[in-house]
């Protein structure tokens, strides 16, 4: 008898291994930046007054499209539906189920929902010129910017996290 016939094969064997671990561990660090600014940044700086709030948004904005937030962010878009390819059999199991339905959340309500709501409303922001603007639309512009943004950023969140435990529950359940 093998050793090989005692332990089942790791879950990082081969190249399907690697990226279904590749895919999880970017969703996970992606769910994490994305939990980590519905309880930290957004509460803190909607504590600040208008200006400061609108200024430090767009400084935000601005820092986080750096290549280390876009690879976390992007490898799921990817990764996720080329590991769920990979692992489908010829009768998926509901550990492929979990895998194809964390694909189908992250990209949609993630990925989507980014592109299609909250970048819009970085990019309006950014073309704002908050130092020449008066007190009345520096509020006008917060009112404008800031419940949407929050609410989009939410359900980020929250699809962000439901594939995360999707994607983990999977690479633990697949064989």
């Amino acid at each position: 008898m093998h050793i090989s016939d005692k332990h089942p094969a790791s879950l990082t064997e081969g190249f399907p291994g690697m990226v279904l671990l590749a895919a999880t561990i970017t969703t996970c660090l992606s769910a994490g930046v994305f939990y980590a600014y519905a309880v930290s940044v957004v509460p803190g700086i909607g504590r600040i007054r208008d200006g400061a709030y609108l200024s430090a948004i767009q400084s935000i904005n601005r820092a986080i499209l750096n290549p280390w937030f876009m690879i976390v962010f992007m490898a799921p878009v990817f990764l996720l539906p080329f590991g769920s390819w990979q692992q489908f059999s010829k009768a998926p199991d509901a550990a492929w189920w979990a895998l194809a339905a964390a694909a189908a959340i992250y990209i949609v309500g993630v990925f989507g929902v980014t592109v299609v709501c909250n970048v819009p409303l970085n990019e309006w922001l950014d073309k704002q010129d908050l130092a020449s603007a008066g007190e009345g639309v520096l509020k006008e512009w917060r009112l404008r910017f800031e419940g949407p943004w929050n609410r989009w950023n939410l359900v980020r969140t929250v699809a962000s996290a439901v594939s995360a435990i999707l994607s983990v529950w999977a690479a633990l359940r697949l064989k």
